[in-house]
């Protein structure tokens, strides 16, 4: 970075005390957006049962939150840019209040479809706000790092809420209270918003919005994350998968030639230049691929094959919540005195052996106690990697192009999971067909269990893309 570059990356003006008030703040945000990937998994019976889904249709009520939120989130991060990163904050947490309330409204299955798609668009535009109001307020190293670590305890650990938090909704209010809650608590952070984050700062140049760019990669990124998503449904030799793979290639590739031509670009290409940012896209991805896919086998291990309700599955899930929580401060501590390189490595390592120490106790009569060694060091293992991966990926990049690097590398995290999620699943299940009884409990149990030994090795092929980063002495260097 030159001279200019890091005096635009120092943190905002303002007190301590309101800057810590700020960080509070995006973490409770990134809670709110990371609960919301997994509170409806446990609540998905009871929406089905009472507005009348089909079983072929109830699962839109997550892909449609998916495939918006993926094909969005590039488009969200550019806005941020170029809008300002408070005023898209704000927007996104109207968008995500105001869907939530028509989602728990909703007296049909068509409304709550859309509901979750609004909900999505709202997420897309909020993730990639909030990590770069992150990296605008907070000065690259160890302050950055700390502030990480924070958002990253508070983002990872809501996988793992969202299951507890949508079990005890349920249970106690019904359906619908999973979707109030967004309300109340995106109504808070509104709120707070404008008390404790900075103005977006001035800007002396004018800025044209690259539109072409951005119906291109937006359709391209929707139609990519639906093919995706629908695949393991459908089968992938659907005309309608099919299809839309094929204009996701065609947009894609129309995007990256008008980025190549556009004298203001939605992603300027020259960001790849940035290897640091480079890795951690493909970080983020494999990441999700690997990590992101643990909460769904274990959410199927507790429910259906060792016959857990709702609500003891949401308990079961504070294990892996603290867990990743502790493994943030580490991953912050790791990058500040060592590297991020290092702090990577680290992460990867742990969380490999921990995601195989799962199998032990993913039997069909296995207890809950064989299977919470696995779950903390797993944990721990995710917590490193997820801090030292937005690390890597904010390092280098100026504070006008933070909304956009954030939002490339939030789309390699969509892309990963929804890859990781159909390969895995599709390998897990390959034998359930037909089954029933404990025959099928005991089937399921060694799918997941097939899943957790691949996840394991995901993530140490992960490693390779780690020890590409350049290491502390390198990278002070240049």
């Amino acid at each position: 970075m030159t001279a200019s570059d890091h005096a635009g990356a120092m943190p905002a003006t303002g007190t301590g005390a309101r800057r810590g008030g700020a960080l509070a703040l995006l973490a409770f945000a990134q809670l709110i957006y990371s609960l919301d990937i997994n509170i409806v998994f446990v609540a998905l019976p009871e929406i089905g049962a009472s507005l009348g889904f089909s079983g072929q249709t109830l699962q839109w009520v997550v892909s449609a939150y998916m495939v918006l939120c993926g094909g969005f989130l590039l488009f969200g991060g550019r806005a941020a840019d170029l809008i300002g990163q408070r005023r898209m904050f704000v927007f996104a947490l109207w968008l995500y209040a105001l869907s939530s309330l028509a989602g728990g409204l909703s007296w049909s299955p068509e409304v709550i479809v859309a509901a979750r798609a609004v909900q999505g668009i709202g997420a897309a535009f909020l993730f990639p706000a909030t990590l770069s109001l992150i990296n605008r307020l907070f000065a690259e190293g160890p302050e950055r790092n700390r502030a990480l670590a924070v958002w990253g305890g508070a983002g990872a650990s809501g996988l793992s809420v969202g299951a507890l938090a949508g079990g005890f909704l349920t249970a106690t209010w019904g359906w619908p209270a999973v979707f109030y809650v967004n309300v109340v608590l995106a109504g808070i952070a509104m709120v707070a918003a404008f008390l404790v984050i900075p103005r977006d700062p001035a800007r002396n140049e004018r800025r044209s919005f690259d539109l072409p760019g951005a119906l291109t990669v937006t359709v391209g990124a929707t139609l990519l994350v639906f093919a995706l998503v629908e695949g393991p449904e459908m089968g992938w030799g659907s005309s309608s998968v099919i299809g839309a793979l094929v204009l996701s290639a065609i947009s894609l590739v129309a995007f990256a030639v008008i980025e190549a031509r556009s004298a203001d670009p939605l992603m300027p290409l020259r960001l790849f230049g940035n290897r640091s940012l480079a890795i951690g896209m493909l970080i983020t991805f494999l990441f999700m691929g690997t990590f992101g896919a643990l909460p769904y086998f274990q959410t199927i291990l507790f429910q259906n094959v060792q016959g857990f309700s709702a609500l003891q599955t949401g308990f079961a899930f504070l294990v892996p919540s603290v867990a990743i929580v502790i493994g943030t401060q580490l991953g912050e501590r790791l990058a500040t005195r060592l590297s991020t390189r290092t702090t990577l490595i680290v992460g990867m390592v742990v969380g490999a052996v921990g995601t195989a120490l799962l199998v032990p106790g993913s039997h069909a009569d296995s207890t809950y106690l064989a299977i919470v060694p696995g779950l903390i060091v797993s944990g721990i293992g995710q917590g490193i990697a997820w801090t030292g991966m937005w690390i890597a990926a904010a390092s280098g990049v100026h504070h006008d192009e933070q909304g956009v690097a954030s939002g490339m590398a939030s789309t390699t995290l969509s892309v990963g999971n929804s890859i990781g999620l159909a390969v895995l699943i599709a390998i897990a299940n390959r034998h359930v067909g037909g089954l029933g009884g404990d025959a099928l409990r005991n089937a399921v149990a060694e799918g997941t269990q097939l899943a957790f030994w691949l996840a394991a090795a995901g993530i140490l092929v992960s490693l390779l893309a780690a020890f590409a980063l350049p290491g502390k002495a390198k990278l002070a260097a240049e």
